[in-house]
């Protein structure tokens, strides 16, 4: 049961009779002190200044109409201040729901009278490439929001938007050839050999320089070219061992991507070439990928062609090695919620279309355009959403709005989430417009970007490597482990070593997720491995081992301890009252989080919970006093266990018996 809701929306009845005027809310929220009550309407002030009426002659209206209304379950309602409304709960009322909760694995959260069908994009990461930190938050983030919404009972569908069809991908197809041919000359260290080389070059230095560097690069690709001209005596037979040996890991796949990124970035502004197969037409060594990208999408959906067999192994070892970031973070992502890019390659021409027939394309400098009146340079001009270029490509907002035609159409959204940093902003308010103007998503469809912030290092920029590269998930996730690893031995010394390992990969996992969900989401933060780990404040080893104490509890008291049922809740001690107030906070809670996507409002909960359990615990002895009293605070700590369990839960995070 939503406490705060129904408490919501009974003062808001009586706030409109008392006020003679509808749709003014009574803004409900938890008391912050116990003097004030349990809850606190702050609404009437707004009201009685819109109205011009006096708050507190206002207030005393409505405290009488919603005492009366609010009987079975407030001891009182009672104005304090200028115009509060503070309402105290009855004791015997509090009792009887938790004799509810007792039996309820659900802790009083009610399934939606509408279930919703909520489409959440989440992860995405770029193929071809290693997950790194800057994909943490979509993926964590993304994640327990599925998670939480599934519980309150929508149905959830997970889509993970990967990158399988840019350029990067070009230059991946690129890299395994240079693979292929450094192998077939016998010379499988040249990538790494002429990396280095070119690691003096910057892309500021002379063409000439470049160029002269760059030669012998040039010419090699061109005379491995020329031998195997259609790839068939060479490359293909190569490509096809490789999709049954699998000998060629994401390891070795990516300094030659490294290498074809670095020899056309260098090779920009010069006037090297390569004379492309089958026509021999010469193309700069400087877009060799790019041409390889346009081969690949203008022949369609590479699957089953014999020209996609480099595509195809590229992406499976990226598919491989993102599953195994999921599995360790214990993300619910699996193959069946991937629809990348190419999924909606032979879909952009049609959305294009569909915008041409809404009216909505005009032609700039060759490419077709949206121009809407609500997004505008600073200069006024409109601000043009491209959707195909002057050459025939298309774009991320074309695939975008594809994608959303499939979501809508296909999947039945009601609701659509899209977890996606910060910096994507003005494109998905562009793509979102494009698409209610064109009637892709009907105005009953929620289209919300679930913004967030970066993970940022000591000195306040992008959380890096210390010698500025891009920090790598895995390493982060490893240093995490080892980190907690340590604290356990030194905190739990005589647990067996394997014991001690499984509390540290759930440890350590879990207080890199929960420092990250216990931050606001839109906010930047700085990562600390010393803050996340430790036991006090609100971090997930705190709260894991809030969890722990708990169930160490039960396992004291010894057989019996366990049996709970037919409780009466006395609840005569402040402390016993305080945790009862607090425990049926939970509903409205996740309630909160899925309206607004705001994770860290459940953190912030679960940190209260265990605070308040605490005072209760060092205020009211639970396993030494005598019976019914003993029993029913028995029920409270299993109710406070079984509540931070679902909540870590809800969060992706484990929990431990013992730590």
């Amino acid at each position: 049961m939503n406490l705060r809701r129904r408490l919501e929306e009974r003062l808001s009845v009586a706030l409109r009779d008392a006020a003679g005027v509808e749709g003014l809310p009574a803004m409900v929220v938890p008391s912050t002190r116990p003097q004030f009550g349990d809850y606190q309407a702050n609404g009437v002030m707004a009201a009685a200044k819109k109205l011009k009426r006096n708050p507190r002659e206002l207030a005393d209206r409505v405290a009488r109409r919603a005492q009366a209304d609010l009987a079975e379950l407030a001891e009182r309602v009672e104005v304090a201040g200028p115009g509060f409304i503070n309402v105290h709960l009855r004791r015997e009322w509090l009792a009887g729901r938790l004799a509810e909760l007792l039996g309820d694995e659900r802790l009083g959260a009610e399934v939606p009278e509408h279930r919703q069908t909520v489409v959440v994009d989440y992860s995405s990461p770029n193929l071809a490439k290693e997950m790194h930190v800057g994909h943490l938050r979509s993926t964590i983030i993304g994640d327990a929001l599925v998670r939480l919404l599934e519980f309150l009972g929508h149905k959830v569908i997970r889509q993970n938007h990967v990158g399988d069809w840019g350029t990067q991908f070009g230059m991946v197809i690129l890299g395994l050839w240079h693979i292929c041919m450094a192998r077939h000359r016998g010379q499988p260290g040249y990538i790494s050999r002429e990396l280095e080389r070119l690691s003096a070059l910057s892309p500021g230095d002379e063409p000439a320089r470049r160029t002269e560097a760059l030669r012998p690069i040039c010419q090699r690709h061109q005379e491995d070219l020329d031998a195997d001209p259609d790839g068939q005596k060479v490359f293909y037979p190569y490509l096809r061992a490789l999709l049954h040996s699998r000998e060629l890991t994401l390891d070795d796949l990516l300094p030659a991507y490294r290498f074809v990124n670095r020899v056309e970035t260098l090779a920009e502004g010069t006037e090297l070439t390569v004379n492309s197969p089958p026509d021999r037409r010469p193309i700069p060594l400087s877009g060799v990928s790019r041409y390889i990208t346009t081969m690949l999408q203008d022949r369609g959906d590479p699957r089953n062609r014999q020209e996609g067999l480099a595509w195809r192994y590229a992406r499976e070892m990226s598919l491989e090695a993102c599953e195994e970031i999921y599995r360790r973070l214990g993300v619910l992502l699996s193959r069946e919620d991937i629809r990348g890019e190419s999924d909606y390659h032979s879909q952009l021409p049609e959305v294009v279309n569909e915008l041409a027939s809404a009216g909505l394309l005009r032609e700039s400098e060759g490419a077709k355009c949206v121009f809407l009146e609500q997004f505008k340079n600073k200069d006024g001009q409109p601000l043009p959403v491209i959707v195909q270029k002057s050459d025939g490509g298309y774009l991320y907002a074309t695939t975008d709005l594809a994608a959303m035609c499939y979501r809508v159409r296909h999947l039945h959204a009601d609701r659509i989430l899209y977890v996606i940093d910060s910096r994507q902003t003005l494109h998905l308010q562009q793509v979102f417009a494009v698409a209610r103007a064109a009637g892709f998503a009907p105005p009953e469809v929620a289209l919300e970007h679930v913004a967030f912030g970066t993970m940022q290092g000591a000195d306040g920029r992008p959380f890096r490597t210390r010698d500025g590269q891009t920090m790598k998930l895995a390493w982060l996730l490893d240093e995490a482990e080892r980190r907690a690893f340590e604290l356990v031995s030194q905190k739990s010394p005589a647990l067996p070593v394997e014991q001690r390992r499984q509390i540290a990969r759930v440890v350590g996992i879990g207080a890199v997720k929960y420092a990250d969900l216990v931050q606001n989401r839109m906010s930047d933060y700085i990562f600390s491995f010393e803050k996340m780990l430790a036991l006090d404040g609100n971090t997930a080893p705190y709260m894991q081992y809030a969890y722990a104490r708990i169930r160490s509890i039960f396992r004291k008291g010894g057989p019996g301890t366990g049996d709970l049922s037919g409780i009466e809740f006395g609840l005569g001690e402040p402390a016993e009252r305080a945790l009862a107030v607090k425990l049926l906070q939970f509903p409205e809670t996740l309630q909160a989080v899925a309206d607004d996507c705001l994770p860290h409002l459940l953190c912030g909960y679960l940190y209260e919970l265990a605070v308040t359990f605490t005072g209760f615990y060092e205020s009211c002895p639970v396993l030494k006093s005598d019976e019914p009293k003993r029993s029913a605070r028995l029920a409270l700590c299993d109710l406070t266990a079984r509540t931070i369990r679902t909540g870590l839960n809800l969060l992706g995070i484990e929990t431990v018996e013992q730590m």
